[in-house]
Formats: structure tokens, sequence, C-alpha cells
């Protein structure tokens, strides 16, 4: 997938409790270590959202 932000993607969400933006996919040990090892560092988890998509999300 290359390189892609992660201000664009619906998964990357404002956490009140933390007060920073976070992905919200739930991941296990194996998941994300397989996610961290990949060698494009592609997220597989991308989902592109439009500004208007993602402001719907967050209400």
């Amino acid at each position: 997938m290359g390189s892609i932000s992660c201000e664009f993607c619906m998964n990357y969400q404002y956490d009140e409790e933390y007060e920073c933006y976070s992905c919200v996919i739930d991941m296990d040990e194996d998941e994300y270590l397989r996610f961290l090892s990949m060698p494009n560092k592609g997220c597989p988890y991308y989902r592109q959202g439009d500004d208007y998509t993602i402001v719907r999300r967050q209400l």
C-alpha cells in the first residue's frame, strides 16, 4: 500500500480520555507483531475517509 497518512484513515480517532488521536483497530499480540514486521510498512487496516465521513463518525 505504500506510505499512507493515518490522519486520513477512518480508524484514526480522537480519544478523549488520553486527549490524543490513535488507531482504534483492536489487534492481538500476533497481529501487532505481524504488522510491525511487514516489509512494505503499508497498513492493511487503512480505510479512506473524506472530511464528511470522518466528522459523522465523531458525532
